[in-house]
């Protein structure tokens, strides 16, 4: 019971950060996207906000035995850059820029039942399935 409350209340935390910096509406995303046109720079001090809070977080993390839920860390190991992430990173930026909406603000858009933020959601689990079906086979 106790990880599932800890990722709950996590998962809520999240979630309201991501609504309150407006990183649940596509136009505010789009727009700070948009370096060349009517440019929105409020979500880069999301991002740098976001940084700051996590460095000392992290560090002090990777001295924890296991997460306050009692499960252990599952950290990367890998360092080196593949075509494989590349082109994974390339269309993450670019459903990003399309759609509006990153997977965290995508789901939590969809909590408020947005038919923008349902398709999006929709496309992304479905491209889960896609990646999981064609990966599991090799």
């Amino acid at each position: 019971m106790r990880p599932a409350l800890v990722a709950f209340i996590a998962g809520l935390l999240f979630a309201f950060g991501l609504a309150l910096a407006g990183m649940t509406q596509p136009a505010k995303v789009v727009a700070f996207l948009d370096l060349s046109g009517d440019w929105d720079p409020s979500l880069a001090f999301v991002m740098g906000g976001a940084i700051l809070v996590y460095m000392p977080i992290f560090r002090f993390a990777k001295r924890m035995q296991a997460a306050w839920s009692g499960q252990a860390f599952s950290l990367p190991t890998r360092n080196d850059l593949d075509p494989r992430l590349i082109a994974g990173a390339a269309l993450f930026g670019i459903g990003w820029g399309v759609g509006g909406y990153c997977p965290g603000p995508g789901f939590t858009a969809s909590g408020a039942l947005s038919s923008h933020a349902l398709t999006f959601t929709a496309a992304l689990i479905t491209g889960f399935v896609a990646h999981t079906l064609v990966f599991s086979r090799r």
